[in-house]
């Protein structure tokens, strides 16, 4: 017994010991070991893991003046969800709706500087091209160029003007485009080349441009019937009113600056400004009432299109609209749309899937094929044309404003004000976010549930007219924190000397173990580092990041986001999670370093059992549930990683049969 009373009087004296440390020296020396042995990869020596590489993208360019918008590209279409939506010909659907990603992913934008404009991007792997658009005063063309061992090489050679020009009036046509889609395009009259512009708030039948403000103006498909309103010169989308009526037909009027829209055998007046409905007139005489569209030429005279043909409008001394049928009545096609060029032209297109474009006369009906599979001319758009509009360019007409004299006009300028700044650079794109999500009991084995940490963040890289980095804006929050430690986070810009920042502004510290220089970075560093917070506690709602440099840098010189991201574990300023195969900074340790369990015994972070303790994913990535590994919340994670990432390099998206929703944190 009393042998009993001195060893539990032992045991109360070294739990007082224990306690008498501080927190943080015995949490810094907790090693914990989940040892799973069922769970292994049989990955190809080097496999790093990575869902992403760097693209060099050089463009040759040696007009005066030109913008370029720089996009990922793919030709696959995304699953939007399903729709309920009055179809060209009054009947109501519900469908899915499938929706081009393109003009969702801007990666950068700037005007050549000396002939040449170069950036370095970060792209996920899946992308083998990219979509380049060129904008010399709002003439618009594009190319999809290949990526080639992560490089692309643009020359632009004009060998004539783009457009359809009409000689002494200086104005070259372009043919706005909507579709149910959501799709805004161009079409250039003279070659049929197609330009993508933007992704619409909704998909839309109609479309008509106010040419004097240009703006562009739709209604949407759907309940509320939204008017929207697009700036073709600032790129930008507002919604006007909601309507509470939609249609297929549209036209802007110039005589009296009016929205002249029809629907059925109904035409209607609305205020642009306001959406007010002004008027309203029975249309008499039309022999089907379905789909088409209606405009106005240059002498004033109303035409309109439905599926039965072309007509002309007169209104009558009963104030009805008399429909005159100028088209025969066995059109091979369907008539969705319809506009004047400057030439008084009469373009049309039809109602299919892949949408022809046609030319009528006004006078006898007939027609002809210019554009399209019908056209037998190599041109097969692919899309539908629900509705188009002409814009014209007048060369004799140019905005010349440069608020800031930076060289690079205000229409074209992110930053019009500022003459230090003009151009951005997106990681992942300019509505994408990226996640990088990490294990924290390195050098021992995790759970790789991937949620102890996981950063999403986007990167914006701020550039002036020579197209060099002034700035980086690193706005980022933690999505989820399963940890039990206090882990701090940041990153290395490997090779970029802490000197050349000027200030880091916004990082959030709480916890005083990290030592700072005067102007952010952290001390001590051979390269510069940013401490993004201490405590990732501390940043789970958006944070942003602001890194000011003391001279511009070229993106070569800065390296593409996320950079050499890592955490620091439990506040063991040496105990540093990395990607697979990334250094450690000047003032992290090797896992030899360290007392216990060690199952990274080459310092790669890639464990024995063939999974890293850190992944970096370009994409919103959904984070698998506490203590469910990622191999069973996607499940070709294991087939990618076995193949060295050649087979589904997509495995992360929400692909059919990709993703396990009830075992992933939404």
């Amino acid at each position: 017994m009393k042998s009993q009373t001195i060893n539990l009087l032992k045991f109360g004296f070294i739990i007082l010991l224990l306690t008498s440390c501080s927190l943080g020296e015995v949490e810094k020396e907790i090693i914990e070991e989940i040892d799973d042995t069922s769970i292994s990869l049989s990955i190809p020596n080097g496999f790093d893991f990575s869902t992403s590489h760097d693209v060099t993208i050089n463009i040759i360019d040696n007009t005066d003046y030109a913008k370029y918008d720089v996009y990922a590209y793919t030709d696959e279409l995304y699953d939007a969800g399903t729709e309920t939506y009055e179809d060209e010909s009054g009947e109501t659907v519900t469908e899915t709706v499938y929706k081009s990603e393109v003009m969702e992913k801007l990666i950068f934008s700037g005007v050549p500087n000396n002939g040449e404009l170069k950036q370095t991007i970060n792209l996920p792997k899946y992308y083998n091209k990219v979509y380049i658009r060129r904008n010399e005063n709002l003439n618009f063309s594009s190319s999809i160029a290949n990526i080639t061992n992560q490089e692309v090489t643009y020359n632009f050679v004009q060998s004539k003007p783009s457009g359809k020009s009409f000689g002494i009036q200086s104005v070259t046509d372009y043919l706005y485009c909507v579709n149910g889609s959501g799709q805004l395009f161009l079409v250039d009259p003279s070659t049929g080349e197609l330009t993508d512009i933007s992704a619409m708030p909704m998909g839309s039948w109609t479309c008509a441009i106010d040419q004097e403000n240009k703006v562009l103006y739709s209604i949407g498909k759907s309940s509320p019937y939204p008017l929207m309103k697009y700036s073709i010169t600032d790129d930008t989308w507002e919604t006007v009113a909601n309507l509470g009526i939609g249609g297929p037909r549209l036209d802007y009027n110039t005589t009296d600056g009016l929205l002249y829209f029809s629907t059925k055998n109904k035409l209607y007046t609305f205020t642009p400004s306001s959406g007010a409905n002004l008027n309203t007139w029975n249309i008499i005489g039309l022999d089907s009432t379905s789909g088409g569209d209606l405009a106005f030429a240059d002498d004033g005279t109303l035409y309109m299109c439905t599926f039965s043909g072309l007509y002309k409008l007169e209104l009558d001394v009963n104030n009805d609209y008399q429909a005159t049928r100028i088209s025969a009545d066995n059109l091979p096609f369907k008539p969705t749309s319809m506009t004047f060029d400057s030439n008084q032209e009469l373009w049309l297109a039809d109602n299919s899937s892949s949408s022809d474009l046609i030319i009528m006369d006004t006078q006898t009906g007939g027609w002809q094929y210019n554009y399209g599979t019908s056209a037998n001319n190599s041109t097969d758009y692919g899309r539908a044309i629900n509705d188009l509009t002409t814009f014209r360019v007048y060369s004799d007409i140019v905005d010349t404003t440069d608020t800031d004299g930076d060289g690079i006009l205000d229409i074209d300028d992110a930053y019009p004000d500022d003459a230090e700044a003009a151009f951005e650079s997106f990681t992942p794109s300019k509505y994408g976010k990226g996640t990088i999500a990490f294990e924290d009991l390195w050098p021992s084995n995790g759970d790789y549930d991937f949620n102890d940490a996981a950063l999403s963040y986007q990167a914006i890289a701020v550039l002036n007219s020579d197209n060099l980095a002034v700035r980086l804006e690193f706005i980022c929050n933690i999505k989820a924190n399963g940890a039990g430690y206090t882990n701090g986070i940041g990153f290395e810009i490997e090779g970029l000397d802490p000197s050349k920042i000027e200030s880091v502004t916004g990082p959030v510290y709480t916890q005083n173990f990290i030592n700072l220089n005067s102007n952010g970075t952290e001390a001590g560093q051979e390269n510069a580092v940013i401490i993004l917070a201490d405590d990732v506690d501390n940043i789970l709602t958006e944070t942003t990041i602001s890194i000011n440099f003391a001279d511009p840098i070229s993106t070569t010189e800065l390296g593409v986001a996320p950079f050499n991201p890592f955490i620091i574990i439990n506040k063991a300023r040496e105990r540093e999670i990395h990607l697979p195969y990334m250094n450690l900074t000047s003032l992290g340790s090797q896992s030899s370093d360290f007392n216990g369990i060690n199952k990274d015994p080459d310092g790669n972070f890639i464990s024995e059992n063939g999974f890293p303790w850190a992944i970096s994913i370009i994409h919103d990535f959904k984070v698998p549930n506490e203590k469910v590994d990622i191999t069973e919340a996607y499940n070709f994670f294991s087939t990618w990683a076995e193949s060295g990432g050649l087979n589904y390099d997509d495995w992360y998206k929400d692909s059919a049969g990709y993703r396990n929703e009830n075992k992933i944190n939404n």
